[in-house]
């Protein structure tokens, strides 16, 4: 039954404060709704991805992941970072569709070479397609895709689907950083190197008889045989032989859990399966350092590690790490805690005196990105920018700007390495110093998380007048949509976009801007640096309120703890009630503002259903009608993908009132609004043009994009919804952001900033949680992330 839709006007104006949430409206937030049907399919990678994740999507428990892979009931939030215990709930969201649900790095497709991103996953879907048909001809059927399973082989494949499809949230097995005692460990010695981005969708596919010897081998351990190809890509050559030697290293595929790999060996191996064999402690060890960084650690201190050891069935945690290091699958550091005071020793003493230390175990892949990272930005601050114009043609420059804008000119004509912080507003100051930097003749290039970023940047740097002053490149790859001088990241790193690179390999620039730099992981991070040339200046800006990066690490806030490069903070405050808001909400404070215009509007809503269908009436008709924004300019913003009010639910009632269809194409019709996920931790808004035998045709902020068939399932799902990850580094006309009762636990105050933080003209919150939504801004901050940059950097801040 329906109701007729209430304006904008019947809602209360206004913030949500710390007082009762006005009774205007009944209805509200809980459990109930049943949520749309989608295929799980998609760590990181990105970016919820993942995703990855930060930060990942969180509220599923490890029985929950194993449910149908098409309801995924079980994920009800989104927060960031990691919390204690196995059992309990993981934070985060992002990803691949799901940005962050998968914490793999943002650029992938570097180290691709110049082949582009379409042409790159052309090339693997076509190797897909190949062993497909290979399939049906030798089973002279069409392939299952396990709907006829059951028992813990579908629990398997529901698993490894729900990742695949960034459905799936990173199991919460850490609790946050204690203590370390005083211990002592060897590091082993290692030279900082480049570290690239898994590529995604450029690397070979596995060959037909590889993924059919490996099928063989699932079969025979009771495990889907349609896993065949995830686990041949994730083990490589010989990975059926990997199998039968050790089974656990089904672990190393990702969405499998211990309890899953479990059960496998118990198959394979019978009665020599036990749970003290080692192979199990090394892998589970993997397993868990991988969970770690889908959670955005870099490494773990040695007693979270155990502990989490201890509580997966590990009879020696001390032993199994041991070994996992002695295999090569982990590394261990040992790292001065330097906030302790050393001890005071005898003279003559010093030598005995034992400095207090944390021992810290990783994975070689972020561990040596780390070390890069700070290898680089260490190049970077030591070395001197070239003579690009003269000191009095860059004072010149400042002059002519004003207050942070004349600061920011000034550090980044005599510094390789700037951090420059503010809100939506302070945009217009690297904008300022693009132009001016082009105006003194050096190749400046801006660089955004996402193609909405990169389109209202480039928006901004046309309403100042600097887009007709790009110079026209003969050679290299086009600039981007509009020929402006802004990319992403993503394209940037891959020769998509930008300025290309010269013949030593690094980007062809003299300065490059990094916005939305809170969203750079080790690995992206570690890339940019490595390619920048000697000389050039690299600015990182971006707003250290917002959530952090779907993949691991925390690069903007340990570059603004180590301070060893200038800092510019902006001084340029975003403009109205908004603006106000949300300043309030980075401070931890949620203020009552005034609303003359309706910028904010609250919805108190008290059960699901009901905040489903105000969810609805908004964007189709009081939003449009009240502030004259149309509902395919207004975006809904929910803190997870499962539950009664999460983004499948939404997306469904959605898309019922605003495009129904049947369908046709993997749920999909024309006119749809999706986000594609090209790679984990990445998230693509857009729009389904059509589909045709190639498959589904999308726009992505202008640009063509065909899906083959085959690979909807995991990386497209409809986009009238997202959750805060997805949405972060974009911004709309007008923002829903939903709020429903089941979601209390799951806010924070960086998620709250980053999704009102996406609200250009006007703010509409359906508000279930009542005094949830105060204590949160108030009181949780980001949860802590352990990284190992600072330590790596504290040698450049003694040497500045």
């Amino acid at each position: 039954m329906s109701t007729e839709p209430e304006t904008t006007e019947d809602t209360e104006p206004g913030t949500p404060g710390t007082g009762q949430v006005p009774d205007t409206v009944s209805g509200g937030a809980g459990a109930g709704q049943t949520s749309e049907t989608e295929g799980a399919g998609e760590a990181a990678g990105a970016e919820d991805a993942g995703q990855a994740p930060g930060a990942v999507d969180a509220g599923q428990s490890p029985e929950a992941e194993a449910a149908d892979a098409d309801a995924d009931a079980g994920e009800t939030s989104e927060t960031e970072g990691t919390e204690a215990g196995v059992a309990q709930k993981s934070e985060g969201e992002g990803g691949d569709p799901d940005a962050g649900q998968v914490s793999e790095t943002e650029a992938p497709e570097a180290g691709v070479g110049q082949v582009s991103e379409a042409e790159a996953e052309l090339r693997a879907q076509q190797a897909e397609r190949e062993r497909i048909e290979q399939r049906k001809a030798e089973k002279k059927a069409p392939i299952e895709s396990g709907t006829k399973l059951s028992g813990k082989a579908a629990d398997l494949l529901a698993a490894v689907r729900a990742v695949e499809s960034g459905e799936k949230p990173v199991a919460t097995v850490f609790e946050e950083s204690r203590p370390a005692p005083r211990r002592s460990a060897p590091e082993p010695e290692r030279r900082p190197q480049p570290v690239a981005p898994r590529p995604a969708g450029g690397s070979a596919a596995p060959a037909p008889e590889a993924v059919q010897a490996v099928r063989l081998v699932l079969a025979e351990g009771g495990a889907p045989e349609v896993l065949a190809p995830q686990v041949a890509a994730a083990l490589g050559e010989g990975a059926d032989e990997q199998l039968r030697a050790d089974p656990w290293q089904l672990l190393r595929t990702p969405g499998v859990r211990p309890e899953q790999a479990d059960g496998f060996a118990r198959s394979l191996l019978g009665a020599e399966c036990g749970p003290d064999d080692e192979r199990r402690g090394r892998a589970v060890t993997g397993w868990l350092l991988e969970q770690a960084a889908l959670a955005g650690h870099t490494a773990l201190e040695m007693p979270a590690l155990l502990a989490a050891l201890a509580q997966r069935g590990v009879p020696e945690p001390d032993s199994a790490v041991q070994d996992a290091i002695a295999e090569g699958e982990a590394l261990v550091f040992q790292d001065a805690l330097e906030e302790a005071p050393a001890p005071t020793a005898a003279e003559g003493d010093e030598e005995d005196v034992e400095r207090p230390v944390r021992v810290l175990v990783g994975l070689e892949r972020y561990a040596l990105a780390e070390e890069s990272l700070a290898d680089g930005l260490g190049r970077l601050v030591n070395s001197v920018p070239k003579q690009d114009g003269s000191a009095d043609d860059w004072e010149r420059a400042a002059a002519a700007a004003q207050g942070s804008t004349a600061e920011l000119i000034r550090a980044v004509a005599g510094q390789g390495l700037v951090l420059h912080t503010g809100g939506e507003a302070s945009l217009a100051e690297p904008a300022a110093l693009l132009n001016a930097a082009r105006t003194l003749g050096l190749r400046a290039w801006a660089a955004a998380h996402g193609p909405i970023g990169r389109s209202r940047f480039a928006a901004l740097l046309r309403r100042s007048g600097q887009a007709a002053d790009v110079p026209e490149r003969a050679d290299g790859p086009p600039a981007g949509p509009g020929d402006s001088p802004v990319a992403t990241v993503s394209g940037l790193l891959a020769g998509a976009e930008g300025p290309g690179r010269d013949a030593d390999g690094a980007l062809d620039l003299d300065l490059l801007v990094v916005l939305d730099a809170p969203q750079l992981d080790v690995e992206t991070a570690a890339l940019l640096t490595e390619s920048m040339p000697d000389g050039a200046r690299l600015v990182l800006a971006g707003d250290p309120a917002v959530l952090w990066s779907v993949g691991p690490g925390r690069v903007f806030a340990d570059l603004l703890a180590a301070r060893i490069c200038p800092q510019v903070a902006s001084r340029r405050p975003d403009p109205g009630p908004l603006g106000e808001l949300v300043s309030g909400i980075g401070i931890g404070e949620l203020h009552q503002v005034e609303a003359p215009g309706k910028e904010v509007v609250i919805v108190p809503v008290r059960d699901a259903g009901e905040a489903v269908h105000r969810t609805v009436q908004l964007v189709a008709d009081s939003v449009p009608r009240a502030i004259g924004v149309p509902a395919e300019e207004t975006q809904v913003i929910t803190p997870g993908h499962g539950g009664a009010v999460g983004t499948r639910a939404l997306n469904a009632a959605l898309k019922e009132r605003l495009n129904p269809g049947p369908g046709r194409f993997g749920g999909f019709d024309p006119g749809d609004r999706i986000v594609h996920s090209p790679a984990p931790g990445r998230a693509l808004p857009g729009r389904v043009v059509t589909a045709d035998a190639e498959g589904l045709h999308l726009s992505c902020e202008g640009e063509t994009v065909v899906v083959p068939k085959e690979r909807v399932e995991q990386s497209v799902r409809h986009g009238w919804a997202l959750t805060a990850h997805q949405a972060v580094g974009s911004r709309w006309p007008a923002v829903v952001v939903v709020l429903p009762g089941d979601a209390a636990q799951a806010l924070s105050r960086p998620w709250v900033y980053t999704a009102f933080g996406r609200a250009d003209r006007h703010l509409s919150v359906v508000h279930g949680v009542e005094q949830a939504l105060p204590r949160a801004v108030a009181e949780v901050p980001a949860k802590p992330r352990t990284t190992r940059l600072p330590v790596l950097l504290a040698p450049q801040t003694s040497g500045t």
